[in-house]
């Protein structure tokens, strides 16, 4: 009895240890990232190379393509999120509350656009763009991102709207509402977690897609994923390097802790 019960403790030190030892290795390039951002790893305005300053974060301000980059991504991921959410919830909708031959086949197959590899539609999508004029437009790298993105904001928009009785929406058509105002005021309030999440992924797919970014991006428009491999050259600042990727962190970061107590709801199973 006393060799079984000491053995718990060593087994729990274990694997606490083992545990200690993940969280660092997969933490600790990232701490090494916001340590280097913090350093000048470049002599410049009277600082020494290896001094602990904010002059990283200072240049990304002082630098009008990087600061054209961190907007212009802004730009195209909140139109793609708006798009997506726009796309999907009607169609997320639809496979909840409606059935019909091979929805269910159809509803998986709309997954497979995620799981695509964007290299394979590059050049289709590059000529189709570039004669409707959308080659170094926002617009144009939203809506290839909806391509990937609608997908998985069905998926996860149909599982919280299937965990809404049906009762729900025929109390509401009873009480005078039409389909609009009964997405407006009836539906949005109770999926809002929902609508949430959809919206989180669809920004982080968005916000760190680089192959499009590049592609369609070629004199002008170019986001903050395409300006951080910029600035690898000759003699590449690490510090600043450094210093636009902790920067590029930030958004999702905000959105993870808004959305935390919701994400593992939008990953149920429609069965």
């Amino acid at each position: 009895m006393s060799l079984a019960t000491s053995s718990q403790p060593r087994q729990g030190f274990g694997f606490w240890l083992a545990l200690a030892a993940a969280v660092v290795f997969i933490l600790l390039p990232l701490g090494e990232a916001v340590l280097i951002s913090f350093t000048s790893t470049i002599p410049r305005d009277g600082i020494a190379e290896g001094s602990f300053s904010l002059i990283n974060y200072l240049n990304i301000a002082r630098t009008p393509e990087l600061v054209a980059s961190i907007g212009n991504s802004l730009v195209y991921v909140s139109l793609n999120v708006a798009l997506c959410l726009l796309t999907a919830l009607p169609a997320a909708y639809a496979f909840s509350r409606y059935a019909f031959i091979g929805d269910r086949h159809f509803f998986f197959l709309l997954l497979t656009f995620r799981i695509t590899p964007p290299v394979v539609l590059s050049l289709p999508i590059f000529v189709l763009f570039a004669q409707f004029g959308l080659v170094n437009s926002p617009l144009g790298i939203a809506l290839v991102h909806c391509l990937f993105n609608v997908p998985i904001a069905i998926w996860i928009l149909e599982s919280f709207i299937s965990a809404i009785p049906r009762e729900f929406d025929e109390t509401a058509f009873i009480d005078g509402h039409s389909l609009p105002s009964f997405f407006l005021k009836q539906l949005l309030p109770a999926i809002a977690p929902g609508v949430g999440v959809a919206a989180f992924f669809c920004f982080i797919f968005s916000w760190v897609e680089v192959v499009f970014a590049r592609i369609l991006t070629v004199t002008a428009g170019k986001p903050i994923t395409m300006a951080i491999t910029a600035l690898f050259g000759f003699q590449t600042d690490m510090g600043l390097v450094m210093a636009m990727t902790v920067f590029s962190l930030l958004p999702s970061v905000a959105l993870i802790y808004f959305v935390r107590n919701h994400i593992a709801k939008g990953f149920v199973i429609r069965t």
